[in-house]
């Protein structure tokens, strides 16, 4: 299973992007904080352009609007904690925030086996989308990906405005104004290598380094902020990053 269609990017659209708290105030751009007289550190908000990432070839439509995602797959707890925010870096309520990713084998629901692990696969596990609440906030419960052949570890991300949310539970119609990848620090997916079920994935993990897709521009190019749950891998995450979409 190799993702280097479009590689590295599909162009750029007005977004702004920031890791930290989804609660937490917003601040974002490269440039470092000044410090006043009395030594306090202060940053203008800055909206900053970041990448947009090839949607890859394992999306399927039809996802159903949940925040557990997880259908019972094995693996670390992964909390997310996604803001959505619009150019003018305001909270954007009412947006559905989509991701797909991997299992701890490097399987995605739909297309099990091609990174060669046979599962169940009933075409849903680890696809959801959430719609964010007034302060723009979208929360899931997951598990941390694993990895395939090619690609580092990293989840898929898109923002939809104007869905509607259908009686089965699905979503139609609306705009996508955003499309891209979460990425997560490598020391601490290393960590998580070590662990079981990602232990008995057979396949050569690709770093963050190593990577075709990610750009090394850390919360501009979707780089999340991880805090631990517990005293060790195995008791999970919490990841956060704020989204900021033009549209």
């Amino acid at each position: 299973m190799t993702d280097t269609s479009d590689a590295r990017k599909i162009g750029r659209r007005t977004v702004l992007a920031a890791a930290g708290s989804a609660a937490a105030a917003l601040t974002v751009g490269a440039a470092a904080p000044a410090k006043d007289a009395a030594g306090a550190q202060n940053a203008a908000t800055v909206c900053t352009l970041t990448t947009e990432m090839t949607q890859g070839p394992y999306y399927l439509d039809g996802a159903l609007v949940r925040a557990d995602i997880t259908e019972g797959k094995p693996g670390i707890p992964l909390k997310l904690a996604l803001t959505v925010v619009d150019a003018a870096c305001a909270p954007l309520p009412g947006a559905l925030v989509e991701l797909w990713h991997a299992d701890a084998l490097g399987e995605y629901s739909g297309y099990v086996g091609a990174n060669g692990h046979q599962e169940p696969d009933d075409r849903t596990f680890l696809r959801g989308g959430v719609l964010t609440d007034s302060g723009g906030a979208a929360r899931f419960t997951t598990i941390y990906p694993g990895w395939y052949r090619g690609r580092c570890v990293h989840i898929h991300v898109k923002v939809h405005t104007g869905v509607t949310v259908t009686p089965d539970g699905h979503f139609t119609g609306g705009s996508t104004v955003h499309t891209g990848q979460l990425f997560f620090d490598e020391r601490v997916t290393a960590a998580v290598a070590r662990v079981s079920p990602y232990s008995a994935n057979t396949v050569p993990r690709t770093t963050l380094a190593q990577d075709s897709i990610y750009d090394d521009r850390g919360a501009v190019s979707g780089l999340l902020g991880l805090t631990a749950l517990g005293g060790s891998a195995s008791s999970g995450y919490t990841g956060t990053l704020t989204l900021g979409v033009a549209g």
